[in-house]
């Protein structure tokens, strides 16, 4: 059967979807590879459940490469694909836009917190 899109952001919403997948990828966006205890302190809110689940469902879509280094103990490093990469343009302004969100509501007198903006992640990695 056909599968039927009406809009393409409906075929990204399909892949990228969901509270933690773009967080994952903009980790990995702004980190290059990560391992997935390093996911753990970097998204404190995530289960391990569903850390592995989102990284197997952005691996099947092919936006993540999953390499396991064969010692004791075992290490699991992420990165993202080439595919993966293309998206860089969009997770930048998508934290663009929620910094921008996040100061709006402050200005609204909204007791909101960024604890990290995108810029200062970007520096770091150059340090």
């Amino acid at each position: 059967m056909q599968k039927i899109y009406n809009i393409g952001v409906e075929a990204t919403l399909e892949v990228i979807g969901g509270k933690w997948k773009p967080v994952i990828l903009c980790h990995l966006n702004h980190h290059g590879k990560i391992r997935t205890n390093e996911f753990r302190r970097l998204i404190p809110g995530i289960s391990q459940k569903m850390l592995t689940s989102q990284l197997r469902e952005l691996e099947q879509a092919g936006l993540i490469n999953r390499k396991v280094f064969n010692q004791v103990p075992p290490k699991v490093e992420y990165s993202l694909t080439s595919y993966g990469q293309g998206m860089e343009p969009i997770l930048n302004m998508l934290c663009t836009w929620g910094e921008k969100h996040v100061e709006l509501l402050q200005d609204k007198g909204e007791d909101v917190l960024l604890k990290q903006r995108d810029e200062d992640i970007a520096m770091q990695q150059t340090s």
